[in-house]
């Protein structure tokens, strides 16, 4: 079994990269017996119907992107994993070019076998096996994951946490996904925030807007480094969760933002009283992940977020036993806990424990009119710990300045997890970012690659569609 020492080497936290490019970072995959539980509760079409697509897609392959191509280019440490070299690379070690044909065999007849089979086909039995033994037999940091934690994973049913805010209501996941809560915090300071003449122009939010949405970010992230955790193994402050998110507190802590950035001198607040005293977890990167926003024919909606967290993972390619070229990455969950158990003798909520999932940013979002109990909006995106911020600021474009979804998302991001700002590059004009620095914010310029993706319903029943340009993801309706 694990323990809080899994990524600690002579007293010190393992290198970012070292850890995720290893055995030590694969948790339980945890998607398809959730998927299994949802299509049971929920489902109309036949099991086996729903993975013939995917299942074809496999065996006919799809054509190398650029954004894959670059990736793959790019990733030093997938090389090392035989299996990834073989399928991902060419022979010489070049990787595969833009419009190869990608075919994934293995992956196939995974899938094949759990459209028979049912998730009991992955978490018991060849596929199980061939798992465990690519984590325990990492060449450089072999994994602790075993069979019995992999057959005796189970998906929970937690309630969303739903929070009102003006006419609409927001509703997220709760911990361990610390999206919805950080998000909520963000944007109920705003509220209480003065009111900026123009927060908006040209396309660009302004320097006063940014401030505002920084700051409340820098106090929203300290919050969510001391208390979030999973709470099948720490208590939420004052025993509710909703306690973060009570206008009180947040008029307090609103309150906290100046003229001048507060820089890294953010501190957590008191929402509620704890039995145990946590120390804040210190920041570290986090990548990656997926989201799908549907609504069907019976208006019935979903907002989805999955990962394995970064691009590849682990770097560990499974082909579930089968000896057939490709199959499926494990992903590096664990690295979303606190590497470091404590901080000066005080335990980090975060910090890894037998059995624990790990703190997430995950921000799978539904939208309700407060009135009618109609659907707004449903939106999510992928970006690590940037998702809160991608999320947040999606919201408050659609709610406070009426852009429709595609005019939402496109907007240029900002972000800040606590230290410096980071300004998506080339999106900002210079007098922006000068008037940032001048409140004191250390700012730079950098990627931002959220993938955003958001339906709007709009007041005649219509559903508009956003994607984000910055990815491949697309609106499609029928």
């Amino acid at each position: 079994a694990v323990t809080g020492e899994l990524f600690m080497e002579d007293g010190e936290p393992l290198p970012f990269m070292e850890a995720v490019a290893s055995g030590l970072s694969v948790g339980v995959p945890g998607t398809l017996r959730m998927l299994e539980q949802a299509h049971a509760e929920h489902g109309q079409l036949a099991w086996q119907e729903l993975f013939t697509p995917a299942i074809t897609l496999a065996e006919e392959g799809f054509a190398v992107s650029q954004r894959l191509h670059t990736n793959l280019a790019n990733d030093e440490d997938l090389r090392e994993n035989d299996l990834a070299q073989a399928f991902y690379y060419s022979a010489d070690g070049e990787p595969l070019e833009v419009g190869t044909t990608l075919k994934n065999p293995a992956l196939a007849a995974i899938l094949r076998r759990i459209a028979e089979e049912g998730s009991a086909a992955f978490y018991e039995g060849e596929v199980a096996e061939d798992l465990v033994e690519q984590v325990q037999s990492h060449p450089v940091r072999p994994g602790k994951i075993s069979l019995d934690d992999i057959s005796g994973y189970q998906s929970l049913e937690r309630e969303p946490l739903c929070t009102p805010w003006q006419q609409w209501e927001v509703c997220g996941f709760p911990p361990p996904s610390s999206g919805h809560l950080t998000i909520m915090q963000i944007l109920g300071m705003l509220d209480q925030q003065p009111l900026l003449e123009a927060p908006l122009e040209n396309g660009v939010t302004s320097s006063g807007w940014l401030h505002q949405f920084l700051e409340a970010s820098r106090l929203a992230f300290a919050d969510r480094g001391r208390y979030i955790a999973d709470p099948d193994f720490v208590e939420a402050p004052g025993g509710d969760w909703s306690l973060m998110l009570a206008p009180d507190y947040l008029g307090k802590r609103s309150e906290l933002i100046g003229e001048e950035s507060m820089g890294e001198s953010a501190e957590p607040g008191n929402p509620g009283e704890l039995t145990v005293s946590f120390a804040s977890q210190p920041e570290q990167p986090e990548y990656g992940t997926s989201h799908i926003s549907i609504v069907d024919a019976d208006g019935n909606a979903i907002a989805m977020t999955t990962t394995i967290e970064q691009a590849f993972g682990s770097r560990i390619l499974a082909d579930g036993g089968t000896d057939l070229p490709g199959g499926y990455l494990l992903n590096n969950e664990l690295t979303d806990f606190s590497f470091a158990p404590e901080v000066d003798g005080q335990p980090v909520a975060n910090r890894v424990e037998p059995g624990k999932r790990p703190r997430s940013s995950m921000s799978p979002t539904l939208v309700f009119d407060q009135e009618t109990g109609a659907l707004v909006a449903s939106l999510g995106s992928p970006g690590g710990a940037a998702i809160i911020h991608y999320t947040a600021r999606t919201l408050a474009a659609m709610r406070d300045w009426g852009l429709n979804a595609q005019e939402a998302l496109s907007l240029p991001h900002a972000i800040t997890l606590g230290g410096d700002v980071y300004l998506e590059e080339g999106r900002f004009p210079e007098e922006i970012i000068e008037s940032l620095r001048e409140r004191g914010h250390s700012v730079s310029e950098r990627e931002l690659t959220s993938g955003l993706q958001a339906i709007r319903r709009l007041e005649d029943g219509t559903l508009f569609g956003g994607a984000d340009p910055r990815r491949e993801g697309v609106v499609m309706g029928e």
